[in-house]
């Protein structure tokens, strides 16, 4: 199980930090991804890092404002977001396919098969005035 947190309003260049801490399964042996999803449009992937040798991707949307980690000791990954924008408005949620590495797409526009990750619930981040 996947559980996000972290979620909140905040002004437009803030910051915030999202957790995704998994429960019945060791978070570092998977691949794990960050996606959002905004009101009338498609789930597009965020970030990932991957369990083999937790290398990271980035949407270019998020590159150099968005960072991914991960703390095996609290089996907890993290999504901090800087200089936050209104078009960041969107439901996050974290998710795995369950391989080894993440897949390349990250790196570019990813629109993920549902059915392909195990999700969590999501967490809304609102960026506004």
């Amino acid at each position: 199980q996947l559980v996000e947190s972290g979620g909140g309003l905040v002004q437009p260049g803030g910051s915030l930090r999202l957790s995704c801490a998994a429960s019945g399964f060791t978070l570092d042996d998977y691949p794990i991804g960050w996606f959002r999803q905004a009101p009338g449009k498609e789930r597009e992937g965020v970030s990932c890092i991957s369990g083999s040798d937790d290398s990271t991707y980035y949407a270019d949307s998020v590159k150099g404002r968005f960072t991914i980690s991960r703390d095996n000791a609290k089996n907890t990954v993290y999504l901090q977001m800087n200089s936050l924008k209104p078009a960041d408005t969107a439901v996050y949620y974290c998710g795995t396919d369950g391989t080894e590495n993440c897949r390349t797409e990250f790196s570019g526009t990813y629109y993920p098969r549902y059915e392909d990750y195990a999700w969590g619930q999501g967490t809304q981040v609102t960026v506004s005035s």
